[in-house]
Order: C-alpha cells, then sequence, then structure tokens
C-alpha cells in the first residue's frame, strides 16, 4: 500500500469508528432508560462521568479536553509521519484508539461530561462506554505490537 492508501485508510477507519461510537452509545443511552431484566453480567444504567479513567481527575473539564487533543494530536502526527512502516493491521488499532479519544472529547465538549454505561456486574469496576472500550482495546493491540516487534528485531 501507498503512503496515500495508508492515510486514507486510517482515515475512513477513524470516521467509522466515531460513528460506531456516536450511533450505539446513542442507542444503549435511551435503551437505559427503560428497565432492562437484571442478569449477572452486565447492567445498562447512566453515569455523567466528569473525570478521566476510574474517575480520577473529577470536574478538571479544561485540562481533560486539553489532554485528549494533544493525545490526537500527537497519535496523528507520529502516526501519519511513520505510517510507511506501519501494516493495515496496525493501523486498524490506532484508528481506533483515535476514534475512542475523539468520542470522549465530542462528549466533554458537548454534554460538559461523559456519558457512561456499562456495569459489570460480576466484579467492582467503574462504569464505562463504547469510546473507553476502543481505548483500551486500542492501547493493548499497540502495546501487543510494539512488544511483538521488538522482540523479532532482537531475535534478527
Amino acid at each position: 500500500m501507498t503512503k496515500t492508501s495508508k492515510i486514507t485508510y486510517l482515515l475512513i477507519s477513524t470516521v467509522f469508528f466515531i460513528i460506531f461510537d456516536i450511533f450505539f452509545s446513542g442507542i444503549i443511552i435511551n435503551s437505559a432508560r427503560f428497565k432492562i431484566p437484571e442478569n449477572p453480567l452486565l447492567d445498562l444504567i447512566y453515569v455523567q462521568n466528569t473525570g478521566a479513567a476510574f474517575n480520577i481527575l473529577e470536574n478538571s473539564k479544561i485540562f481533560l479536553i486539553g489532554f485528549s487533543v494533544f493525545a490526537i494530536a500527537g497519535i496523528l502526527y507520529y502516526g501519519i509521519k511513520n505510517i510507511h512502516r506501519y501494516s493495515v493491521f496496525t493501523i486498524y488499532w490506532i484508528s481506533m484508539l483515535i476514534a475512542g479519544i475523539f468520542c470522549n472529547l465530542y462528549e466533554r465538549i458537548i454534554f460538559g461530561f461523559v456519558r457512561d454505561f456499562f456495569k459489570l456486574n460480576f466484579v467492582n469496576f467503574p462504569v464505562f462506554n463504547i469510546s473507553d472500550i476502543f481505548i483500551n482495546i486500542g492501547v493493548f493491540a499497540i502495546v501487543v505490537i510494539i512488544i511483538k516487534n521488538n522482540y523479532i528485531t532482537k531475535k534478527q
């Protein structure tokens, strides 16, 4: 793939994840208004989170907005600068990470908080949303790719 086609893929994938997140978050939040039968795995509830992960930096809206913009800009700059070295697989995970950060940023700007709605019943864990899932999966996948690539490089 050419550099231009990889950048196009990055942008299209990111837009896809953003649309997916915003669309399904709206559906889930509207569903959470109704009583859903209790189950041992997952509840849909509505929580307005003014902080970041695990409610750290609660009511630090301006800082979190700035940090998110900085993170997106940094990932895009580094990603596009080095995109010739990335596989399509890696670009996919980078776009998922960017979309997750962007959607949390979007909600923080539009609503003044992030809307969380997934509550795990089998473990004591904070309520989270689709963006949080995208961020965590994206970070995890990128870390695995970095470790794998460093391991392969050292073996050669």
